[in-house]
């Protein structure tokens, strides 16, 4: 509906820019907007207030002079002037009733458009480390992630969802040698195990499955100077893991360090996919580190750095001439030994992306990540790529509460609560909503005793009651012998209750909801508006009885009931949240 009346607009300023030689500078976009207040109509436009200056003209004047021209349509009742000079446009009754039946006939459709047709999108969410279960932190990119996604493919886009899987680095290496402590315990060696490596339980679980396949085979070497270490430890943690790693890497050699490695990471990238497949969360493409290297697309986006007179070397190291493009330094992409840098597969791996045919590359990434922006965009401007191609959203930490109490969370220190513990306590459906109930680039404390409550107070649950309530409606009209049949236009006119108007424009709205959710990439946009949905629909099924004697309005109402039961279902399969049929 705001799309049809904002294109009756656009055709009527075209046509009096066409007749009054406006200057095409000028912004002729409507940008019609809700009334906040019923009382000054549907829409409004502050058009006449933003042209009356370049024009020349009295604002309220041309306002008065442009609503004359609006051409009749069955979209509007009234035009009227108000206050400076706003166009204040009411709906026609029979437009919102033409609307509900639209929507009752477009089902599972209804609110989707084809505004980002022909843009290929790939969205990058989670690429959480492999080297432990994921947290609550990681369940709020999961949810973010997914459904964004949703709503951008609703709104046309051609949406390709992927996990880059960080298996390379200094990371995947503690985990490594984390894994194989644990290993030397199994076999009854007595060993200090580090604080600064991966405590978690499922380390144990990953050694003690490497022992019960290998027996003693992978320590089947001279630890002296292993034992060395670890029993005159130096101050720093770090540096007692770097010599640690360089120890077992140098006993075990390059292969078997690599059975440790591969171990490790499959067995917690297994449990990461079968965590988030549960969440409904399926990445289209799990992509390694690794493959940056052995694919050469690192050594291409090098090359073509260095064809585009990019790099120079300074110091026995390679850098990238990031300050031409904004960067407040210079970056290293290859160091003095040879080892290309993170920096150097993050830019190699977005060029990838590129070359894969990617028009927008959409990053969901933690809130610490605000000076990777820029250094990434620079590399994909110096490789010949716009800039604006690259669009990063920076999500927010989580805090967990359990009652008044916050919980912490340490992977390295393996306290903390796993999506999937979080999952099992509270729901998917929980857990999906309440992670896009509030804007990605806000703090979020998740309440768990709100997230289980079967109350009103429970947002996720009022929502879900108002579909299900909706279902055992249709139910109950079978049983008392009531068919369903369609309402006509005759019927729809029936509804004329206060409560019953508003849930109509509610209805009109979710088209424009789900679009400014695409734009905005805000999920939570679609969960604040189910909310409100489901507040209208209950107060009105509260107040005003479905299964009346008179046949017209019984199926008027039945016909709205369907429709917010629709929405309602359409919201919050977007949101990755069922709609049940009972509870």
């Amino acid at each position: 509906m705001r799309a049809q009346i904002d294109q009756l607009l656009s055709e009527t300023l075209a046509r009096y820019a066409a007749e009054h030689g406006v200057d095409e500078s000028i912004d002729l976009n409507p940008q019609l907007e809700r009334t906040r207040d019923p009382k000054h109509g549907d829409f409004t436009t502050n058009i006449a207030l933003r042209l009356a200056k370049p024009l020349g003209r009295p604002p309220r004047e041309l306002a008065a002079e442009l609503s004359e021209r609006i051409p009749e349509s069955k979209l509007i009742a009234a035009v009227d002037v108000a206050g400076p000079g706003f166009i204040n446009l009411t709906v026609a009754a029979d437009a919102y009733l033409r609307q509900l039946s639209d929507l009752i006939e477009a089902g599972e459709t209804y609110g989707r458009s084809e505004w980002g047709a022909n843009r290929r999108v790939i969205v990058e969410y989670v690429s959480a480390n492999p080297t432990g279960p994921l947290h609550v932190g990681h369940g709020r990119h999961a949810a973010y992630g997914a459904s964004l996604s949703n709503i951008l493919r609703a709104t046309g886009h051609d949406v390709h969802e992927e996990y880059y899987v960080n298996d390379a680095g200094r990371q995947m290496d503690i985990l490594t040698v984390s894994v194989w402590l644990r290993y030397l315990q199994a076999l009854g060696e007595d060993i200090e195990f580090p604080q600064a490596a991966y405590q978690g339980e499922y380390v144990g679980r990953i050694a003690r499955e490497l022992h019960a396949q290998w027996e003693d085979r992978l320590a089947r070497f001279d630890r002296t100077s292993l034992l060395k270490i670890l029993t005159d430890p130096p101050d720093s943690g770090d540096v007692l893991l770097d010599r640690i790693i360089a120890a077992v890497r140098y006993g075990l050699g390059d292969t078997g360090f690599s059975v440790i490695s591969n171990a490790a990471r499959y067995a917690v990238l297994d449990d990461i996919r079968e965590d988030l497949d549960e969440f409904g969360v399926r990445p289209d493409n799990w992509y390694s580190e690794r493959s940056l290297t052995d694919g050469g697309a690192l050594e291409r986006a090098l090359q073509r750095l260095n064809e585009r007179d990019r790099l120079y070397v300074r110091d026995g190291a390679v850098w990238f001439k990031a300050t031409e493009y904004g960067d407040e330094k210079d970056r290293v992409v290859v160091r003095e030994n040879g080892a290309t840098t993170y920096f150097a597969s993050d830019i190699a791996y977005h060029y990838e992306k590129r070359t894969r045919g990617f028009d927008l590359l959409l990053d969901i990434l933690g809130a610490d990540h605000h000076g990777y922006v820029p250094r990434v965009r620079a590399g994909l401007q110096a490789m010949g790529e716009p800039g604006d191609s690259l669009e990063v959203r920076l999500v927010q930490f989580a805090t967990l509460y359990r009652g008044k109490e916050k919980v912490q969370m340490s992977t390295r220190a393996g306290e903390f609560v796993t999506l999937r513990q979080l999952r099992e306590e509270v729901g998917n459906d929980a857990a999906r909503f309440f992670y896009v109930s509030r804007s990605y680039d806000q703090h979020l404390d998740f309440d768990l005793e709100l997230a289980k409550a079967q109350s009103n107070d429970n947002p996720v649950y009022y929502v879900q009651y108002a579909h299900a309530r909706v279902a055992s409606l249709l139910k109950k009209m079978v049983s008392e012998g009531f068919s369903l049949t369609p309402a006509s236009r005759s019927d729809l006119r029936c509804l004329t209750e206060p409560a019953e108007k508003e849930l109509l424009v509610s209805l009109s709205r979710y088209p424009e909801v789900i679009h400014l959710a695409a734009t905005n990439r805000a999920p939570t946009h679609v969960a604040q508006f189910l909310r409100t949905l489901a507040a209208s629909f209950h107060s009105c099924y509260n107040a005003h009885r479905v299964l009346v004697s008179d046949d017209s309005l019984r199926n008027a109402r039945v016909a709205l009931a369907r429709g917010v039961q629709q929405v309602l279902r359409n919201g919050l399969t977007l949101l990755g949240v069922s709609a049940p049929e009972s509870m």
